[in-house]
């Protein structure tokens, strides 16, 4: 059984737009498309409702076959030293997950998929997604499905936000990310777009895909199958 593969890239706005576009061009060669984890708001008061390039491009990609993926509101720490969602209760879970989809609907980007930042929610957030109609939820070691109330488990292999970048772990990326697609099953990369601008972790990740597709893993992207409609008796 061939392993499935997705590569995301997070952290996308103004600044790491053209190398997000060169490895989306990398990928395009390849076949591979891409899920993009997109947030509304990031630091230094980016504001993707004033990106309209960023925008576009996004639209552009999501109509070739890219995946846009919900990833947070804004990303600031709620509480010292915790990620965005990973100690929400489910109000304040909810909230923001209203706030960042009117967001998305707005910029003609709104998706049903959503990846905390650093794939890490807390019970309270699981609990509100299905509230605001999100029907998959990506975390570090599953995808859930919320409409079903299954989850697949298969761990993310990641360079950059929260992950580290050092030259040992993103040959121990590498390794690992082989061993998987051997294996079968789901191989999930991610990287953060800032990351894309540096040649060592920009190359592991090529290299961790190249050998995926060498071992004949099938690209694909985060989405959700809709439930088949009961058939008539």
């Amino acid at each position: 059984m061939h392993a499935r593969l997705i590569v995301s890239v997070s952290g996308i706005r103004d600044m790491t737009r053209e190398a997000a576009m060169a490895f989306a061009a990398e990928m395009d060669r390849r076949e591979v498309p891409l899920s993009l984890l997109v947030a509304p708001r990031l630091k230094g008061k980016y504001r993707l409702t004033d990106d309209p390039q960023t925008q576009q491009w996004l639209r552009e990609r999501r109509e070739s076959g890219d995946a846009i993926v919900l990833h947070g509101y804004d990303q600031a720490a709620t509480r010292r030293r915790r990620a965005e969602f990973a100690a929400l209760p489910k109000h304040e879970a909810r909230l923001r997950l209203m706030a960042a989809d009117r967001v998305m609907e707005r910029v003609g980007l709104r998706t049903r998929l959503f990846a905390a930042p650093r794939w890490n929610a807390s019970e309270g957030a699981m609990a509100a997604l299905p509230d605001v109609g999100f029907r998959l939820a990506m975390g570090l070691t599953a995808v859930y499905d919320l409409e079903r109330g299954t989850s697949q488990r298969s761990w993310v292999h990641g360079i950059g936000e929260g992950f580290r970048a050092e030259p040992w772990w993103c040959h121990a990326l590498v390794l690992s990310a082989a061993r998987t697609a051997r294996r079968g099953g789901l191989l999930r990369l991610a990287i953060s777009a800032a990351q894309l601008s540096r040649s060592g972790p920009h190359q592991a990740l090529l290299d961790a895909i190249d050998l995926a597709l060498f071992h004949e893993a099938t690209p694909d992207t985060y989405r959700w199958e809709p439930l088949a409609p009961a058939r008539a008796a």
